[in-house]
Order: C-alpha cells, then sequence, then structure tokens
C-alpha cells in the first residue's frame, strides 16, 4: 500500500469517530435523553429509571451478540459488510427518533427505536475498531487513535453547535440564537429538538462517505459468511486462554467496570442537570459543547502521552479523575456546593457543574482512546475483531448494570443525587483491577 493511500485509509477510519460521535454527544447525553426526561416523561426520577431500564436492555443485546460476530468477522475478514449493516440499524433508529413527541404514550415504541440505533452504532463501532492495527506500526497506534477520538469530539462539538444554534428551542421557543427553530420547525410540539433524530442519521450519512471510499478489507475476504457454529467454537478457544493469560483477563474486567462507569456519566449526566438544577436543553448543550472541546484537547493530547508513555499510564490516571469528580457530583445541588450551603440563586453550584463536566469530557476522551490501544496490545494476532468483540462483551456484560443500578436505586431512594452513586463503585472497581494489567500488553 502507497503512503498516500495509508494516509486516507487513516483519515476515512478516522471519520467513523467524527461521523459517529453524535450519537452520544446529541442523542444519549445533551439532547435527547433530557428532552425524553423533561418533555416526552414530565417525571424526572420516573423517566432516568425508565430510561437506564432500556439502555441497560440495549446493553445485553449487545453483550450476546458482539463477541460472537467478531469471531464470525475475524474468520471471514468481512468488516465492511457488518459495518454497511449496523449503519443502516444506525441510521433507522436514530431518524424515527423525530416521533418522540411530548407526552408520548406509550413510550416502550420511542424506547426500542432508540435502542436499536444504539446496538447499530455499538456494532459497527466493534468492527471499525477492530481495523485500528492495520493502520500503522505498534508504537503509532496510540497516536492514531488518540487523534481519532480527538476527531470524533469536533464532530460531536459542531453537531452540538448547530442544534443549539438553529434547532433545539427553549422553554419560551427559541435556540441559542435568540430565533425559532430552522424550516418553521413548531416549537409548541417542540419539532426542533425533535430533529435531533434526523439531524444525527443525516451527519452519519453523510460523514461516512470517505470512510466507505477510503477503507478498505485488510486481508482477503472470504465468499461466505462463517457459520456461527464455527464462530461460536473459535471464541470458545479464546476463553479457554484467558487464564493462561490473566493480564488481558484483567483488563478486560477493569475495562468493564470503568467503561460502564464513563457511559452511565454520559447517559445520565444530562438527565442529572435537568432534574437535579433544573437546566433547560440549551443550558444542557451549552455543557455539552465544554465537555465535547475538552474531550477533544485531552484525547490528543492523551494520543502523544500514550505514544510516550503507554496506554497504561495515560488508562489510570483519567479512572481516577472521573472517580473524583463522581464522588463530587452528589454534593452538589442547587443549594449547595460539596455540601457547604450557598446562598439562594448562587451561581456556584452551575459553575461547579462546568468545571466537573470539563473534567468529565477530558478525562473520558483520552481513557476511551487509550483504552483502546491497550486492547491492541493484549490481544492475539489474528484474533482483533474477537478481541474487541470481548472488550464490547466485557463493556455491555455490565453495560446494563450501571442503568439498571441507578435506575433501581433512584427508584427506590426517590432521589437523583443518589441514585447517581453506583457509578463511583464501579470506577473504584476498575481501578483494582488495572493493578493486574501488564503496560506493555500480552501480544502472544
Amino acid at each position: 500500500m502507497t503512503d498516500i493511500a495509508l494516509r486516507r485509509r487513516v483519515r476515512g477510519w478516522m471519520m467513523f469517530d467524527f461521523a459517529s460521535q453524535p450519537y452520544n454527544t446529541l442523542l444519549l447525553t445533551f439532547i435527547f435523553g433530557p428532552y425524553f426526561a423533561s418533555a416526552v416523561m414530565d417525571d424526572p426520577v420516573r423517566a432516568q429509571s425508565t430510561f437506564g431500564f432500556a439502555v441497560g436492555l440495549a446493553g445485553v443485546v449487545m453483550a450476546l451478540g458482539a463477541p460472537v460476530l467478531g469471531a464470525m468477522a475475524d474468520a471471514s475478514g468481512r468488516h465492511l459488510a457488518w459495518i454497511k449493516l449496523f449503519s443502516l440499524l444506525y441510521v433507522l433508529g436514530a431518524a424515527s427518533l423525530w416521533f418522540a413527541v411530548p407526552l408520548a404514550d406509550p413510550v416502550w415504541p420511542i424506547l426500542l427505536v432508540f435502542c436499536a440505533g444504539l446496538v447499530g452504532m455499538e456494532f459497527a463501532t466493534i468492527f471499525t475498531n477492530a481495523m485500528l492495527p492495520a493502520l500503522g506500526p505498534r508504537e503509532e497506534i496510540g497516536r492514531i487513535s488518540g487523534s481519532g477520538w480527538a476527531l470524533g469530539y469536533v464532530g460531536g462539538v459542531l453537531a452540538l453547535v448547530l442544534m443549539l444554534g438553529f434547532f433545539a428551542e427553549n422553554a419560551v421557543g427559541t435556540t441559542l440564537l435568540g430565533r425559532p427553530p430552522a424550516f418553521g420547525l413548531d416549537p409548541d410540539t417542540r419539532a426542533g429538538t425533535r430533529f435531533v433524530g434526523p439531524f444525527t442519521a443525516l451527519w452519519y450519512v453523510v460523514f461516512m462517505v470517505p470512510f466507505f471510499l477510503w477503507v478498505r478489507p485488510v486481508r482477503p475476504v472470504a465468499r461466505t459468511v462463517t457459520p456461527v457454529r464455527a464462530a461460536l467454537a473459535r471464541l470458545g478457544q479464546t476463553l479457554r486462554s484467558l487464564p493462561r493469560r490473566p493480564g488481558f483477563a484483567a483488563y478486560l474486567g477493569a475495562s468493564m467496570l470503568y467503561r460502564d462507569a464513563l457511559n452511565g456519566l454520559y447517559t445520565f449526566g444530562g438527565i442529572y442537570t435537568a432534574g437535579v438544577l433544573g437546566w433547560s436543553v440549551v443550558d444542557i448543550g451549552v455543557f455539552g459543547i465544554l465537555a465535547a472541546v475538552t474531550g477533544a484537547i485531552a484525547a490528543w493530547a492523551g494520543g502523544r502521552a500514550d505514544r510516550a508513555r503507554g496506554p497504561k499510564p495515560v488508562i489510570v490516571a483519567c479512572v481516577a479523575i472521573l472517580l473524583t469528580v463522581s464522588l463530587i457530583v452528589v454534593t452538589v445541588t442547587p443549594g449547595a456546593v460539596l455540601l457547604i450551603p450557598v446562598a439562594e440563586g448562587s451561581p456556584l453550584p452551575d459553575v461547579a457543574f462546568y468545571v466537573l463536566g470539563a473534567l468529565i469530557g477530558g478525562a473520558g476522551g483520552a481513557l476511551q482512546a487509550s483504552s483502546r490501544t491497550m486492547l491492541v496490545r493484549v490481544v492475539a494476532p489474528g484474533h482483533v475483531t474477537e478481541g474487541f468483540g470481548l472488550y464490547a462483551l466485557a463493556g455491555k456484560a455490565t453495560a446494563f448494570l450501571a442503568p439498571v443500578l441507578i435506575g433501581a436505586v433512584t427508584l427506590a431512594s426517590g432521589s437523583q443525587q443518589i441514585g447517581i452513586l453506583p457509578i463511583v463503585g464501579l470506577f473504584t472497581l476498575g481501578l483494582i483491577l488495572l493493578v493486574w494489567v501488564k503496560p506493555e500488553g500480552e501480544p502472544a
């Protein structure tokens, strides 16, 4: 492959992060999630609980399917075919959120299409990540991964700015620019905010074009799809090898816990601020822009630190920061910061949450970029997609746990603050398991 072709391939691969990031930024965290809690359902506590159970169910589907699909792709080399299939599911699920009208009854069709899009995005990500080792030499993988995450955050910021400036309306029916939603969308039916679904789908379709033009299979593609039975046998061999590779097993366990906790922060951050601080969708969107900007900077810087010192030190530092931030989050209310009372109407709680959001965005961006680099180091050659499938399984095996725990604790306590506490425990356990992960990995 020529240098020009390789550079195009790397850039095309990075465009997946740019194209797919708005699903996390706009739908999971800063626009649709808070809108669901404040408008589709009018009870924030019940909405947080319901949303948690739905995302948890999607996590179960991903946990069961990811390793098998990964083994099938490794055996056949049909990565691009799977990416196209799950991209279609992603686009259809996201676009269908247009029908999430205020006070919808029933809400289960809305949650169904939301989770379908989420599953499509996650599965497409598995096959895209599996192409990472073929994009450059081992010492450059961290930089490439970090640059991809940084580009993804840039995409998230741009998409969020466009949504807030031209579509998502506030309580008085205007956007962040003080104008009605574009294209004559009716603010009374929250059409501007509901447009986030079609907008996210269109964004993905447009910006995935370079990916499909420039990214080619890493090896010859089999003419037939690998049977599920053969994929299960291949997966079984990998699972049986885990006791002989304790560092790999420890990394899967650690990443399972800390990524689930991070996803909990992302998923429920907007819902939490809407319910506890009373922020509007526009307020939360500005919060999201700040978090995404710091995420882009930290992912880029983390990629350079990864290249210089390896991914494990970056991962440990980021998990420690996120654990501390999670503890602080539950101490901030409209009337207190760090449990210290503040004057009524004081801006300090809002300022504190903006600072915490910047830290979450920065640490989260660097953590995710270095996490996939670490996996490339520990996975066995020839089993990369299967390894990312197990990585997804490790993330999704408890992906239902954080949302379900948050939903259950919120429901039992009647408090959104107490409901967030399971995140603290997950970060703590993940940090402990990282002790057994070898910095240089176990490539054999």
